[in-house]
């Protein structure tokens, strides 16, 4: 079971964090989470947040704690304040935004990495390059991003409302792609896509907030690659 504060309540502090907690609990029918993340690093909240979901760790309520679309320089700011290591940071993680140093720097320190987006929202089904693979290896192309994932070690996490494409989804352990099939799929991530991200990064850590809209504590140079 895993869940995550959403800004608003990360900026409203502890008090919400706690009675955001107890709703989900209600609402799955437990007295606990496996995994509870920080949704986005909200600039000036973000750090307390994350204790926050420390101390409901020691409570029991929650087994692990991770964070969600943190940058190096956002988990530089818990590693400062004396946070213990996120088990996670869940981040968009696909062949079109493969951030590589990104990655390699989070992995390092002992944080694992999950995929969101795995599947590109489905924007990626017809693209050459993928559609070439899957036919060699007489997969879809969905199954061809979900074992890429896999294959680079990452907690793959597919999104899906129907039952068949989740069965197609999850058939990515009886097949292997090749070096070279990785290299080119590694090579899909574009500079523009680079500069979407840091867009996309920069509009949502204040969203939802009282700072919705502007860039008022933003980051404006996080590693990027």
């Amino acid at each position: 079971l895993c869940s995550k504060v959403w800004g608003t309540t990360i900026e409203k502090g502890d008090a919400a964090i706690r009675a955001q907690l107890e709703k989900t609990l209600e609402d799955l029918g437990t007295d606990y989470v496996d995994l509870y993340l920080v949704h986005w690093p909200v600039p000036g909240h973000h750090v307390d947040c994350y204790k926050t979901l420390e101390a409901l760790r020691e409570e029991g309520k929650v087994k692990g704690v991770g964070v969600s679309n943190y940058a190096w320089e956002d988990y530089l700011e818990l590693k400062e304040a004396g946070c213990s290591t996120p088990l996670v940071n869940q981040i968009e993680i696909n062949p079109f935004l493969y951030r590589k140093n990104t990655i390699d720097k989070f992995e390092a320190d002992g944080v694992i990495m999950q995929s969101y987006r795995s599947l590109r929202d489905g924007k990626a089904m017809s693209d050459p390059t993928l559609l070439t693979i899957a036919n060699a290896k007489g997969k879809t192309v969905a199954q061809i991003l979900g074992r890429w994932c896999v294959q680079r070690g990452f907690i793959y996490m597919p999104k899906s409302v129907k039952t068949d494409r989740m069965k197609e989804n999850a058939q990515v352990f009886d097949f292997e792609l090749s070096e070279d099939e990785m290299k080119t799929l590694d090579g899909l991530t574009t500079p523009e896509n680079i500069k979407t991200f840091v867009a996309l990064y920069q509009k949502c850590v204040n969203r939802d907030t009282s700072k919705d809209g502007s860039m008022d504590g933003v980051k404006m140079d996080i590693t990027q690659d």
